[in-house]
């Protein structure tokens, strides 16, 4: 039934909406019309091909290992059955829970030449520090393995999907030609399950092109690490703006991939999933192998350094958790909760739109505005100063030709512009969840609904919501975890003299306090917990549904 806009005018709520968020990615593109001759002269002169070769091999290397990690551990946890299997395909989603720039303080402690394996190594085999060679985890091989230890899970999750999926007449038939074993893997499992093989390698080339604590801490010159040496270093915000461009167009290649590879993964697998092949089970020999492959990218990205900051954590803990820590907690807790509620009524209101009034032009305002998480915090921080300063400038203009005051930095300098990046950047998160929910509401509800005289507001307020707890809960809690994480857009939008967990993190790492660092990023990693447990859960109940 279609619905009249003038009927339901909360509808027209979404393209107010949508074209606020999407404002501040305009504004990147927008920028490069403006003049800024001396300034790309000067990069071009410098510094500008580290940032175009450093953030290219950092991705594509990300991308080949975390294929190569993601794709051989979800095999063996779809296609085999070993002892330990079913602890292990939940912890191989643990290294989610530890950000890049975390595991990277953590190592660069521990590996360092003052940390205690090179420490001990010297006092047991009474060595100086030129007697040995050691590798430099501060290096761009160190940042790429960072990344990809806990960016591997996104190939993981999809890829173990996919395979779990494929009907079994796909073996028989590959069995009855004389196909088997790697040959099998190689010619059929492997072509089925490429669009979500890609999938995933893509979001997380995407991930690494917006890393900025883990290059900035490695002194690595990429673009995000040039976007905030132009911002602050030279003070130029429409060259940093111009420089995020740059960074979004590779961006943007890598989601037409993603989204490419979405559209075949449907063809693919479509009413294959209740014919799955069943598990082969190993042999000892060949189960402890399988074991020791599934544990090792576990304890680098997670076991291990989480074992360290715990331990540094507990050694601090007395000096760090003051009423300072207090604050940094409660900073953290209302932010990122008043941006989960922020993003959820956002996805609730796009989704319910779309569910009412299926229409291109609502269905493409819809898709631009949760564009967002494809985007760096970097970049979306940036477009958000942009907009909110020249928000801030009208209205001081105004209210000096009125009334001949300055009402100050109402937007701009306030904790409205983190609560905007967080929105655009983290719309997409709530959105897939609440249309999952949706989906799985049936028409008839609606129409039954709308037959006793019930609103569309009505219809969702008392049918949808209730029944949507679920998604909408799971939706709340990944937006807070991801808000309580992100760090490149914190950095640049915090009001002066406010602190976050992951600031504070940051700062002191910045300043070689590796240990004191430990209390707030040990925070941040057991909340990170929660999402992963989520996750596990939805891949549990998909397989077994």
């Amino acid at each position: 039934m279609k619905i009249s806009p003038w009927r339901e005018p909360w509808l027209w709520a979404v393209t107010v909406f949508s074209l606020l968020l999407a404002v501040p990615v305009l504004l990147i593109f927008t920028s490069v019309f403006i003049p800024q001759k001396d300034l790309w002269q000067h990069l071009f002169a410098t510094v500008l091909n580290d940032y175009v070769y450093h953030s290219l091999l950092i991705a594509f290397s990300v991308g080949g290992l975390t294929l190569l990690l993601g794709t051989s551990l979800a095999w063996l946890v779809a296609r085999y059955e070993f002892a330990g299997r079913g602890t292990l395909q939940w912890l191989i989603l643990l290294p989610m829970a530890m950000p890049a720039y975390i595991l990277a303080y953590t190592y660069t402690g521990m590996l360092d030449v003052a940390g205690p394996l090179q420490t001990h190594l010297r006092a047991t085999f009474n060595w100086t520090y030129h007697d040995y060679w050691f590798p430099d985890v501060r290096s761009v091989g160190g940042a790429i393995l960072m990344l990809s230890l806990v960016l591997y899970p996104y190939v993981y999750m999809l890829a173990r999907t996919a395979f779990s999926e494929q009907s079994a007449s796909f073996y028989e038939a590959s069995r009855s030609m004389g196909v088997s074993g790697f040959g099998y893997f190689r010619k059929v499992a492997f072509p089925l399950a490429r669009p979500a093989i890609l999938t995933g390698t893509a979001l997380a080339m995407m991930e690494a092109f917006a890393d900025y604590g883990t290059v900035q801490y490695f002194g690595i010159s990429t673009f995000t690490t040039g976007i905030f040496r132009t911002w602050n270093g030279l003070g130029n915000a429409i060259g940093a703006a111009q420089l995020a461009a740059v960074l979004t167009s590779f961006v943007l290649v890598l989601l037409l991939i993603e989204k490419n590879s979405r559209r075949r993964l449907r063809y693919f697998h479509q009413g294959q999933k209740q014919n799955s092949a069943k598990r082969l089970t190993l042999t000892p020999g060949a189960a402890v192998w399988a074991v020791i492959a599934c544990l090792l990218p576990v304890s680098l990205g997670f076991i291990i350094p989480c074992a360290q900051l715990l331990i540094w954590a507990a050694e601090r803990a007395a000096t760090q958790i003051d009423k300072s820590f207090i604050d940094l907690i409660w900073n953290s807790f209302y932010l990122a909760a008043s941006a989960a509620l922020i993003a959820v009524g956002l996805a609730l209101l796009f989704a319910y739109a779309k569910r009412l009034r299926s229409h291109w032009l609502l269905n493409s305002q819809v898709q631009i505005a949760s564009l967002g998480y494809a985007i760096p915090g970097t970049v979306i921080a940036i477009g958000a100063m942009l907009m909110l300063s020249a928000a801030d400038d009208a209205l001081n203009a105004l209210s000096e030709s009125l009334f001949d005051i300055s009402v100050g930095l109402i937007f701009s300098g306030t904790l409205v512009a983190l609560l905007l990046a967080y929105s655009v950047r983290f719309l997409a998160v709530a959105l897939h969840n609440v249309e999952a929910g949706l989906q799985r509401i049936k028409p008839s509800m609606d129409d039954a609904a709308r037959s006793m005289g019930l609103s569309s507001f009505a219809v969702l307020k008392t049918v949808h919501i209730p029944l949507l707890r679920a998604s909408v809960l799971s939706a709340l809690l990944l937006v807070f975890v991801d808000v309580l994480k992100e760090l490149p857009a914190t950095l640049i939008l915090r009001p002066f003299n406010f602190n976050t967990l992951a600031v504070r993190t940051f700062e002191l790492a910045s300043e070689e306090r590796l240990q004191d660092a430990a209390v707030p990023a040990i925070a941040i990693v057991l909340v990170g917990i929660l999402p992963v447990i989520l996750l596990t859960r939805a891949l549990e109940s998909g397989q077994n549904r």
